[in-house]
């Protein structure tokens, strides 16, 4: 076995070699590396993107966490060499945009529509209230608090990541939950990718385009308290909730957009958001017959769930 002295004398032999002469290889053995080199490149594609499609599908790039609970639903692809095409924009925002992407596999008929949430970066973004919202938010670096608070532009993307972590957080847990959700495919730094709510390519209307018959009120109105009740127990508010970001698909009441979510103990405004999502939901329902007094008695069952230990 070489002692270790006599590595160090190799080592020391080539170093020294190397700073007199200034040269380890040949000018034969460089021609022939360079040659080996030129054709390797040469061979290798020059695009290393999908041959159809706008880019892969970045299912791969998630981390396990960073993925959809299981069971998944079987629409879910996860293949290696599925690609995403974008097939335009569902929606704009103050903090981000809605996409239709189509995920599929080349040379199958395996595809499915989804909608990709796409948070803005810093010098974009038009949402400035995120203070009231992040209340009771740790970060786990505290360079990254200071840079959110003073609002640097490193710290408006860390919180533009945050909200994209926080939404497909409230997403997964609430779809465990059994709350009425789109199903959360994947996040990917300020991208969030989930099941699009509609028929083909076109969207569910909001709650607020809607027409229900009397029958049809009582139901979503139910769902509505159903869905209020499960996000309570869970500790949450959704902190925005409106006709205008429900959904209503094959009689389904579905909620939307929950970068926001409010956790009602660590925030100290936690209960008035909970009050405000149930008073601007509740208003738009009384409007078309449902009881005043049925909105109060779910914002008195709804504090005592909060209530309770």
């Amino acid at each position: 076995m070489a002692r270790k002295s006599d590595f160090s004398e190799s080592f020391q032999s080539i170093k020294s070699r190397k700073s007199k002469n200034m040269r380890v290889f040949s000018d034969e053995d460089q021609a022939r590396f360079e040659e080996m080199r030129t054709d390797f490149d040469d061979d290798m594609p020059q695009d290393d993107g999908p041959p159809t499609g706008d880019r892969w599908s970045i299912w791969w790039d998630s981390e396990p966490l960073q993925r959809g609970p299981e069971p998944r639903p079987a629409w879910v692809i996860t293949d290696h060499g599925a690609v995403d095409y974008e097939l335009g924009v569902l929606k704009t925002g103050k903090e981000a945009d809605v996409f239709l992407i189509e995920r599929a596999v080349p040379g199958t008929d395996r595809a499915v529509i989804l909608a990709s949430k796409r948070y803005r970066s810093a010098e974009h973004t038009q949402f400035n209230r995120a203070g009231d919202y992040m209340a009771g938010r740790g970060a786990k670096r505290s360079r990254d608090v200071r840079a959110m608070a003073k609002r640097t532009t490193f710290g408006l993307e860390q919180a533009a990541g945050r909200w994209a972590a926080a939404e497909f957080d409230a997403l997964k847990r609430l779809h465990n939950a059994g709350v009425a959700v789109p199903y959360p495919v994947q996040v990917l730094g300020r991208e969030v990718v989930m099941e699009f709510i509609g028929d083909g390519r076109t969207a569910a209307p909001r709650l607020a385009e809607t027409r229900p018959d009397a029958d049809e009120l009582d139901s979503l109105w139910e769902q509505a308290c159903e869905s209020l009740r499960r996000m309570t127990e869970l500790g949450f508010a959704h902190g925005d909730l409106s006709p205008y970001n429900t959904v209503v698909h094959d009689g389904r009441l579905v909620v939307l957009d929950l970068p926001q979510v409010v956790d009602i103990y660590a925030n100290p405004l936690g209960m008035g958001f909970l009050e405000r999502d149930v008073e601007n939901l509740g208003s738009w329902f009384t409007a078309r017959g449902i009881g005043r007094d049925e909105v109060e008695d779910l914002q008195a069952e709804l504090k005592a769930l909060a209530a309770m230990p």
